[in-house]
């Protein structure tokens, strides 16, 4: 008889939720292993098992991030209405960030926590850049694509962090309105 695998894709799943949660609050160097496993109900040894170790963990949060993060941009349909679609996708990224705030704050944290690729070239990047690149040239400018992108993406991802900080005034109703309001008014 076979023996049950006990590193499965559930308790991967499980400590790279605990991770994201530890790096999140207290950064790569105040992550502690033990209290991730420990919060998972396993051992450090699945670390190693399924991660190669602390730094391999540390790398799958953020791909981990990462990836929920395309799959929920992927979700917003392509229509015939380039400036909809830009207005979908600006909502889908609030979504994503708002579903998944401790990956989202991993993803883009200051001070260590990295991805070995660079972040502008990641296919997340490219979904906003070719959905600002389907807009009309008098919208989008001379310069291309790119740099609109690049503003719509600090927009969007400054307005988010704030939110996420609790930084901003009112409700959540109202931080989805103000929202909308500055996505549609930044996008023309």
């Amino acid at each position: 008889m076979a023996r049950p695998r006990t590193h499965d894709d559930t308790l991967r799943t499980s400590l790279l939720e605990h991770a994201s949660r530890a790096l999140s609050a207290n950064g790569p160097d105040g992550m502690s292993l033990r209290a991730v496993t420990a919060a998972a109900g396993t051992t450090t040894a699945a670390v190693y098992t399924l991660f190669g170790g602390r730094d391999g963990l540390i790398a799958a949060v953020v791909d981990e991030g990462f990836e929920r993060f395309g799959r929920h941009l992927a979700t917003v349909p392509r229509t015939g209405d380039p400036g909809a679609d830009l207005f979908a996708l600006g909502l889908a990224y609030r979504e994503s960030a708002l579903a998944d705030p401790h990956f989202y704050r991993v993803m883009f944290a200051a001070g260590g926590v990295r991805r070995s690729k660079d972040t502008l070239a990641e296919p997340t990047f490219g979904v906003l850049r070719d959905a600002v690149a389907r807009l009309p040239r008098a919208e989008v400018g001379d310069a291309g694509p790119e740099p609109m992108a690049l503003r719509l993406w600090g927009l969007v991802h400054g307005l988010v962090s704030l939110e996420l900080a609790g930084l901003l005034p009112g409700d959540e109703s109202e931080h989805a309105h103000r929202y909308a309001a500055a996505l549609r008014s930044s996008a023309g």
